[in-house]
Parts: C-alpha cells; structure tokens; sequence
C-alpha cells in the first residue's frame, strides 16, 4: 500500500460531455419504457426518482430473483473455498517478495497469468518500464552519548528508503539532532541542524489506528518518511533518520518510498527513535549509519490483464484487481498479494458456478504501485480509448483484515443501486456502505474519469503493525478474513456486471 501524496493528472471528463453521454443514455433507457418494468424503472432511477418508492421500485427491479440467489451463491463459495489462501501461499512463499523490477515480480506476473489461463479466462502481459531499486547494505549504531560506558555502541534497526543516497561503504558518521515534527525542525534553523543527522520521532498514533483508523493515523506519520530528508537538506543536514509509521513496537523498521534527497535517509525502529531522541535531550549524540541503496536502469516488466468474457456487452469492463509488486523486507502477503489473490478468486468462483455475466470481469494484477504506479499509468495510456467502457472498477489495497462493508466513490443514484449488494454481504458482517474520495492508487485515475470506483472497508487496528516491514507474511493473514474480502469482491464484481445497465458516472 502506498499512501504517500503524489501528483495526479486532471483527466476529468468536461461537465458538457457528462451531461450529453448522460441525456443519450436516458433518452435510449426510456425508449425501452413499454418493453418491461425493469427497463421503467431502471430509466426512473437514472433520470432521478421522484419519490422513495420509485427509487426503492429502480434497485428492485435491477435484481432478478435468479442474479440475487448467485449473489448469495458466490458469497457462500467464497466463504467455503480455500483457493485464494493458497494461491496466496504460493505468491508469497514459493515466490517470495515482489520487489519492483526484481526477478520475482516478473515471475509472479508470469505465474497470475498462468493460472487465470487455467480457469478459462484470456489473460496476456501487458509490458511496463518499471525502476530497478536495490537496498544494498543498511546498518547503524550508536558511537557516542552521555552515559557512555567506554568502549561500546549500541546497534540501531534501520532500513534504507527508497529516494534515499547512499553514504557508501565506509558509512556516515555524525552528531544527531532530534526534532518531534517539522515545525520543531524549522524552528531549529540551519545552524542548529547544518552538519548534522535530523532524527525526526514523530509517533504513529495507536489510538487512532485502534479505532479503526488506521489510514488515518499511517497518513500522519508518513509524512515524514516521504519528505523529512528532502526538508531536513534545506536546511544543511546531512541526514535523516526517521521513525518508522506504524504501530507495533516490536524492534520493526518500516521501508517505503521518500522524495529524492541529496542525503542519505533511512526509518529507524520506533524504539530506536525513541532512545536517540531521550539521549539527545542528555548531551551530545553521534551515530554512524551506512545505507547503500542504488538506483539502476529502468527494467521491463509487465501487469496481468485477464479477462472474463462478458455474454452480452463484452466491450463493457469491470475491473477487479490488486497490485502485485510488494517491498522486499518480508514477503507481500498482506501488501498487496493478499489483494491480488481475491481478485483472482472473484473470477474463479464465477466460473466455478457457471454463469455468465453480461459484462466483461477483467481481473488486472497491477505492477509498481509501490514506487511510483508506473503500472497504473501505462494501462491507462494503453487503454485510453476504452476508458468510457471501463464501467466500473474494483481495488483491494488494505490488507486482509476482517471487512466490514465497500468503499464507494460513486454518485449518490449508484450507491442506492448497490443496496443489494450489501444486503448480501451483510451476513459474513460486510454490509456497511460508505461513500470515499479514494478507493486505490491503481484505479484512481478511472475514478478521476467518472467511473464507479470500489474497495473493501477492511479492519485497519493491526495493518500498519506490519505494513512494509519484515513482518509481511503470510501467518498474518486470516484465511476467514481472506475469504471474506473475496466475498466482497465476487459478489460486488459479479453484481456490477449483471446490472441492467452500467451505474450512472
């Protein structure tokens, strides 16, 4: 998961031609009007309903008996059906971490595909240039504080960031100055920081993450993960080292992705962090740190694109999907393998049953959405011209935490008509529907066009305990829970391409 602020391009359709698509699509749905109720109401709901009863007439009349029976169908074999908890053991075991540009993701992108092809689906490679980061070596300790008993250091966990330069082999050796926030760090000024590692220890809030906030609570801390090398140069430092974000404090560092920086950056263990920052408040401190990671030429490598044929209108797609390329400190099983596995999993179990949905179900592995969502980026480029087909799309991107309900970045008349569905989900505990801004890096820029966007409103109290560090793996993952997620997004995904006709933009 990568929730640092990048900068997304405006590719918003105008208002002029969403009102024009708009007018068409209802004038075409009301020419329909004599042929069926479905078709009334559904024409209703699009043009407004007037009343509650009309509204309430529209979603009915969208669901057969037979489409809400599969609903239920699908959400029982989903809860029944171990296929995503192995092939998760797969990708993160027998694969191992999905480093961007590493051998590993182009193998786990080789092995998707394979394996959708198995179940019947069309699945191809599409090609993405992708940056190659290499860790290299990152080690510190502690060489000089008040107290010090003669002749010892103490060991620091570290990790190297990507945007990080590198010390080189003989390290970095240094005076610390610790800072809580960035207003601390200005007030210092640069001659209080030039010549000196900035340790900055700002803690991630636990209260807010054991409120199930944890987006919250990791968006907060981040930000000095992604920017705190690049303010701390300004001002003349000639390193930083920050507290990782997130909230267990068992000794873990969190890598991740910083601004490039002329100075060499690396998060520090909250512990760690700690200890310099109560050291520092005693006397003088010094550390040597060495980090050398390296930045290498781009390399190709590839998202998976398979799809689902739809029986009706196969040009109209719905997106499921997760993105395939993980950190390489653990294995990727919660970040974002677990993702990638239940959407495999929506198409399998549609198969399975046999049905045949009118859309097209395009299940997409994405690659790189850890280092810059080059993937995401070249799909879109890829798929320009069918972006309005793109109905709707599906991200999994939070973990694999108990749902309780879908994230919906979708006008106020799709999410009525998505009701249904959560009435299904509500028995596994999943009927919440809340509307988001955001639903996934990978399909932001979808959602930017006016498509209904979706994710699972997962349990985030332990995520960021594990996010980005040697912890993700797969004994963190609830195969209940696992089977869950892929409830929601069998049904969701299913539902979605069996509407009468696509949720309105």
């Amino acid at each position: 998961m990568n929730l640092h602020a990048r900068p997304t391009v405006a590719t918003l359709l105008t208002q002029f031609t969403q009102f024009t698509l708009l007018t068409l699509f209802t004038l075409f749905t009301l020419s329909l009007l004599a042929l069926s109720p479905t078709a009334s109401a559904w024409a209703q709901h699009l043009s407004g309903p007037a009343t509650d009863a009309q509204a309430a007439e529209a979603v009915k009349a969208a669901y057969t008996p037979e489409v809400l029976a599969n609903m239920a169908k699908l959400r029982e074999a989903a809860m029944r059906s171990d296929y995503a908890y192995r092939q998760l053991a797969h990708l993160t075991e027998n694969i191992g971490p999905r480093m961007t540009g590493s051998p590993q993701a182009t193998f786990a992108a080789e092995y998707v595909a394979s394996e959708m092809r198995k179940i019947g689906l069309e699945a191809h490679l599409e090609e993405v240039m992708v940056p190659h980061w290499v860790r290299g070596v990152e080690t510190g300790e502690v060489v000089a504080w008040p107290g010090q008993t003669p002749a010892t250091t103490q060991k620091l966990v570290l990790t190297a960031l990507r945007g990080s330069a590198s010390t080189g082999a003989e390290g970095l050796t240094a005076e610390i100055v610790a800072v809580n926030n960035f207003d601390e760090l200005h007030a210092l000024g640069e001659a209080a920081v030039k010549g000196k590692i900035v340790v900055f220890n700002h803690p991630f809030d636990k209260r807010l993450a054991a409120q199930s906030r944890g987006g919250n609570a990791y968006g907060e801390a981040v930000a000095y993960r992604v920017a705190g090398a690049a303010e701390a140069a300004k001002l003349g430092a000639i390193g930083a080292l920050i507290r990782s974000a997130g909230g267990a404090e068992y000794r873990l560092a969190h890598t991740g992705y910083s601004l490039a920086a002329p100075i060499p950056a690396a998060c520090l263990a909250a512990e760690d962090a700690q200890l310099l920052a109560h050291l520092a408040a005693q006397g003088p401190v010094r550390v040597h740190i060495i980090v050398t990671p390296q930045t290498l030429a781009d390399v190709k490598s590839f998202n998976v694109v398979a799809d689902l044929k739809g029986s009706e209108h196969p040009e109209q797609i719905v997106i499921v999907s997760g993105h395939l390329d993980s950190w390489d400190l653990g294995t990727g099983a919660i970040d974002d393998g677990a993702g990638v596995v239940v959407a495999m999993q929506a198409a399998n179990l549609i198969q399975q049953l046999g049905l045949h949905p009118r859309r097209t179900v395009r299940v997409v592995a994405w690659m790189d959405e850890e280092s810059g969502g080059r993937g995401s980026k070249a799909y879109a480029k890829a798929h320009e011209g069918e972006a309005a087909n793109h109905v709707a799309a599906i991200e999994t991107d939070g973990g694999a935490g108990h749902p309780i309900g879908i994230w919906a970045s979708t006008t106020p008349a799709a999410q009525r008509m998505l009701q249904p569905v959560a009435d299904v989900l509500q028995t596994i505990g999943a009927g919440s529907l809340q509307h988001s801004e955001g639903t996934g890096a990978d399909i932001e820029w979808l959602a930017e066009k006016g498509a209904p966007a979706f994710s699972p409103m997962q349990d985030s109290r332990t995520y960021f305990d594990y996010h980005h560090t040697a912890a993700d793996t797969l004994d963190k993952v609830n195969p209940e829970n696992l089977a869950e997620n892929a409830a929601i997004n069998v049904v969701l995904s299913y539902a979605l391409a069996m509407l009468p006709d696509p949720l309105p933009r």
